[in-house]
Parts: C-alpha cells; structure tokens; sequence
C-alpha cells in the first residue's frame, strides 16, 4: 500500500492512499496517543492531533505502519433506506447503461454501501459500493434545485441529498428517510463507515 504523507499545520497531517475507510478504520481501533480527530476524504484521510502529547514526525512514523482493516466489520452500524424509484433520470440511468429500469433498480438495491465520507452539505454522504454497471457520469448541466431525499448516483457513488440544492447528480428516487436533522443526535444518519442498504418500495 502506497502512503504520502502531508503536514498540515501544526496539529494535522493529512495521509494520501486507496483504502481510506480500512486505514481510518485501524486506526479507530488503536488509535495512536495524541489523535484527536479523523476527517475522510475520497483519496485522503486528515489526521488531527494534539501537539502536546505528540508530533507531525512521531505521528507519521507510525501511520507509516498502520495496515488497513476490514472496514465493513468496523463500522457503525446498518441503515436500510425505502426508496420509490420514479427519478426523473432512471430511463436516461437505463438507456447509457443498456439496461432496462427493472434491471437499473434491481442493481441498485442489490449492493451493500458504505459512507466513505461527507461533504457538499451537511449529511451528503457519499456511499461506496454501487454496481460498476452503474458508474455513470453527473449530468452535463445541474438541476437548480433537487428535493431533500432524492436518491442519486454519479460516478462510483450513491447518495442521498439530505436537504434542497443545485446538483448535477442522476435521480434514481427518493427517499422519506430524512438524512440530516438538527432535532437528532447526532443530527447525520450516515457518519463515515456506517453500512447502508437501499430497498424498493411502492410509491
């Protein structure tokens, strides 16, 4: 495994790989003295720690040691998401991928996702794990604005827009399932490695 690894400051150092969510997930585990925070990333993973009890030169030495571990098994739990599959973009979804809707859907619900991180907007998490069938690109003009709880895909991700918004994502359906509520604690149902499941359901 292939490791960079970048200071930030005097309290980060920011760690360039693959297998961002088995890092993160070994150093949950055993996390090293001082590491005060970690915050992923598509391709990185930012370490925050205290430089009282440690440093970016002591720290990168052993980040430099961590093997990734099984993410899935180290996670934060499951949620399984409703979803009515009516988006305004499954036929475009099923006719660039040659497959028809029933088949778009069945893949879709079919796989087991993993929040890999957040960003966007508060409680956008972007889910790995989609078919590769579906790995389709954004749109190539956004949607001014996309209801809360459209259930969408661009590129390797699924995710779920936990709030009105301009997007360029592919709308497959959505979802009551609200994402992000400030009245929950903690307000994001899909914090990084939380396992998410999507289901087919009657409109």
């Amino acid at each position: 495994m292939t490791v960079r690894l970048l200071p930030c400051g005097r309290r980060a150092v920011l760690v360039e790989l693959d297998d961002v969510l088995g890092f993160q997930a070994a150093l949950t585990q055993s996390p090293p003295d001082g590491v005060v925070e970690l915050v992923p990333a598509a391709r990185t993973l930012l370490v925050r720690f205290d430089p009282s009890m440690t440093n970016a030169e002591r720290l990168g030495a052993l980040l430099r040691q961590v093997s990734p571990v099984d993410s899935v098994a180290a996670d934060a739990g499951e949620v399984v998401i409703p979803v009515v599959y009516d988006g305004e973009d499954l036929a475009d979804v099923a006719a660039e991928t040659g497959l028809s809707e029933a088949s778009v859907i069945a893949r879709h619900t079919a796989g087991t996702y993993v929040s890999a991180f957040c960003g966007f907007a508060p409680g956008f998490a972007y889910l790995t794990g989609s078919d590769p069938a579906l790995h389709v690109p954004r749109r190539s003009s956004p949607r001014t604005r996309i209801p809360a709880g459209s259930v969408a895909i661009a590129g390797e991700y699924s995710a779920i827009y936990p709030s009105a918004s301009p997007g360029g994502w592919r709308l497959l359906g959505r979802t009551g399932v609200p994402v992000w509520d400030v009245e929950r604690d903690p307000p994001n149902l899909l914090p990084p490695g939380t396992r998410v499941r999507f289901t087919a359901v009657p409109s």
